[in-house]
């Protein structure tokens, strides 16, 4: 498809998808995305939700029961991804991965590898049962490795994260994830180390494959490659480089329509773990939530009426809609 004319820097993204006769609304709400806490063992320089050690925001128990609730109340929603910080480090992870597995929805951890090898930041417990624990609830993993080199990924999330990540994965891959034949997948995620649009999907996807085969004799079902989101601790570093501005120039500049219409926005709704909804993970790190007069949060959560509702752009959903687009599952279009 061809692309207009690029849009310039001060050009808002609801002027562009206007320009290119987009119709963006819902189509469903297949998955309950939640974000139960921002406690995490590492402090990536890209994390857009500022997570790390120090962070003490959890969701609470009653928070978690009423998630279970709408899966309960809603078959459409076929799909709970769990998210963090380190979802892992919640008291009530565990339960609620149970509770939601015996409902039979398909359950997502965003998992980060190194918690398996590190102890809980707070309590000190080991978490190294949780390759098995992940196994025998069948959880699909999606787990960021910015690259199969030590120094990329070192320099994105810290030193050491590499050797801990390998460790981790070659851990998982021993009970089965990964493989072909088990049913157990392991997805990873890239995204570029800088201020850099990420490569095609499929090619880097075919040189991870490669190398961590070569390298490590490991093995992973697919990659993601997601666009470093303008916000939070990843603008912080684009501007005190002074690249915000070009960055956001080339994202502008890489808008697709087509990456566009595949936005996860349209088939998810994202909790914070206060309970607030948002129309998608980034929106509810920069504190835009649902449209004015939905229901806005879980304990008044109607499936009904957010399936209709109008989703909230900002200009950092350009960042969703560059090149191949960019998602939780990935690049949105084929280029």
């Amino acid at each position: 498809m061809l692309l207009m004319e690029p849009t310039t820097a001060v050009a808002g993204f609801e002027e562009t998808i206007r320009g290119h006769q987009l119709d963006l609304n819902p189509t469903a709400i297949t998955t309950l995305q939640v974000n139960i806490g921002k406690l995490c063992n590492q402090a990536c320089k890209h994390c857009h939700v500022d997570a790390g050690p120090k962070r003490t925001e959890m969701m609470t128990r009653t928070g978690i029961d009423r998630c279970i609730e709408i899966l309960q109340e809603n078959s459409e929603i076929s799909t709970l991804d769990i998210t963090g910080g380190a979802p892992e480090l919640h008291d009530d992870f565990e339960y609620f991965v149970g509770a939601a597995r015996n409902l039979g929805k398909h359950v997502i951890v965003r998992h980060n590898f190194t918690v398996t090898l590190d102890c809980h930041p707070v309590t000190g417990a080991s978490m190294g049962h949780l390759p098995e624990f992940f196994r025998d609830h069948a959880i699909e993993l999606i787990s960021s490795l910015p690259y199969f080199q030590e120094h990329e990924t070192d320099a994105q999330r810290g030193q050491g994260v590499f050797e801990k990540s390998i460790e981790s994965m070659r851990r998982l891959n021993r009970v089965g994830y990964g493989r072909a034949d088990s049913g157990l997948i392991l997805n990873l995620v890239y995204n570029p180390v800088g201020a850099y649009l990420p490569p095609d999907q499929a090619a880097i996807e075919a040189q991870f494959r490669e190398e961590l085969r070569k390298r490590h004799d490991l093995v992973f079902n697919n990659l993601f490659v997601i666009t470093n989101m303008p916000i939070n601790r990843f603008r912080h570093f684009l501007e005190r480089a002074d690249l915000y501005e070009s960055y956001m120039e080339r994202l502008i500049q890489a808008f697709n329509p087509v990456a566009a219409e595949g936005v996860m926005c349209r088939t998810m709704i994202s909790v914070g773990y206060d309970g607030i909804l948002y129309d998608c993970d980034f929106n509810q790190m920069l504190n835009l939530g649902v449209n004015h007069g939905l229901p806005g949060t879980i304990w008044d959560f109607d499936y009904r009426r957010l399936v209709q509702r109008e989703i909230v752009f900002d200009s950092h959903c350009f960042g969703c809609t560059a090149g191949a687009g960019s998602s939780c599952g990935g690049a949105t279009a084929g280029g």
